[in-house]
């Protein structure tokens, strides 16, 4: 017989299910919020506050507080309830103000706010300027880019490409191809002073150009093994040479889906005649401007990261040692990468940039000529 206190069910809508998601995998949700978000899909999944409890590591009260504080109150209720101490000296209006300042308007003389100009305008202290962009996930000094492709089959090269990544043919494989051009060898000025405790590695900002190498390379996107090339120059003649080398490298009764964007190299008469001759040779390429859905991006990443940055090379034999040995570590211990965006999620996302795009448009061209220069920087502060 079951004693002890009951168990609240806890039922979710679907759009408080999405948004309870959403609150627990986003990177920019506070820490205690995300917690309690998981703690309530825990117990929507009809755990009990053991199970979720001894998931997520936290003691049975408190997956049965918020599972209660939820039930009660369903959104509000995960939110901290008014702590005891001083009264506040900054209000809602102020707040307001701060928003609103910080989004609409630009300081003479600059493009953006920081704390001590919008403090100086607002006349409240840096520090309480600071909590309040921290609180609603502000920051003016920080900038990204994007661009929105605009090859007309976006749509099905997208969902090309992430069907051979989700769900790769039988008895085929998938090669993710691109080049790395212009490979500088830098020699620093002056010798690394090594990593010591309290002291970070140093070196000098100025540096000596040794030459330049180009890198081809293709990543097994089921294996995650390299097949890499460097030639010195970067031309359809190295290219062909490359493909050489993959056609090499699969063995022959396997066909070959290679992912490539629209580089003039892999379209010339030259290039399209090597694949003509190669009918186990499938290319698929990338939408316009959408490199990043090429996965062996990631990996010149990390190449970049792990030992172009920072290395030393004294001449280009030296650099292109140098990425062959991490070509062979890689492929010794390297694991593949794992693709976890559907094809509908990548272009819900750019239909929504899209969309966003076109209202702001719409917005400066109904505006005036004098109106248009702050729509412009107006997006470009808006944008996340």
């Amino acid at each position: 017989m079951r004693t002890g206190r009951p168990t609240v069910a806890i039922v979710l809508t679907e759009d408080e299910r999405q948004h309870l998601e959403s609150l627990a995998r986003r990177s920019r949700t506070v820490p205690q919020l995300a917690r309690r978000a998981r703690i309530v899909l825990g117990c929507a999944a009809g755990q009990n506050n053991k199970t979720v409890a001894r998931r997520l590591r936290l003691s049975p009260a408190t997956v049965g507080k918020w599972r209660t504080r939820f039930a009660r109150g369903r959104f509000d209720g995960l939110l901290d309830e008014p702590r005891p101490g001083a009264p506040r000296t900054v209000t809602d209006d102020q707040v307001e103000q701060v928003v609103v300042t910080t989004l609409e308007a630009t300081p003479p003389g600059a493009t953006h706010w920081s704390t001590r100009s919008l403090a100086r305008k607002t006349g409240l202290s840096r520090m309480t300027i600071s909590r309040i962009w921290r609180a609603f996930g502000l920051r003016p000094h920080r900038s990204e880019t994007f661009k929105l492709s605009p090859d007309p089959l976006l749509i099905d090269k997208v969902r090309d490409i992430v069907g051979l990544y989700v769900n790769p043919p039988d008895h085929a494989v998938v090669l993710c191809l691109d080049e790395k051009s212009q490979i500088q060898a830098l020699d620093r000025t002056a010798p690394l002073l090594p990593m010591q405790p309290g002291q970070a590695e140093r070196r000098t900002h100025d540096y000596r150009r040794h030459g330049t190498t180009s890198l081809f390379a293709a990543l097994d996107v089921q294996t995650g093994t390299v097949i890499g090339q460097t030639h010195r120059r970067h031309r359809s003649v190295e290219f062909r040479k490359f493909l050489d080398r993959v056609d090499a490298s699969v063995p022959a009764d396997v066909d070959v889906h290679l992912i490539m964007d629209n580089y003039g190299t892999h379209k010339t008469p030259l290039i399209q005649a090597w694949f003509a001759k190669r009918p186990r040779f499938h290319v698929h390429f990338t939408p316009t401007y959408a490199s990043w859905l090429n996965l062996v991006e990631r990996w010149f990443a990390e190449l970049t990261t792990k030992q172009l940055r920072r290395g030393v090379h004294r001449s280009v034999h030296a650099l292109e040692a140098a990425i062959q040995e991490f070509i062979d570590a890689h492929n010794t211990e390297g694991k593949p990468f794992v693709w976890t965006k559907t094809a509908d999620e990548i272009l819900a996302n750019i239909a929504r940039f899209a969309q966003r795009t076109l209202n702001l448009n719409q917005t400066c061209v109904a505006a005036s000529p004098i109106a248009s220069p702050f729509c412009v920087s107006s997006f470009s502060r808006q944008h996340p």
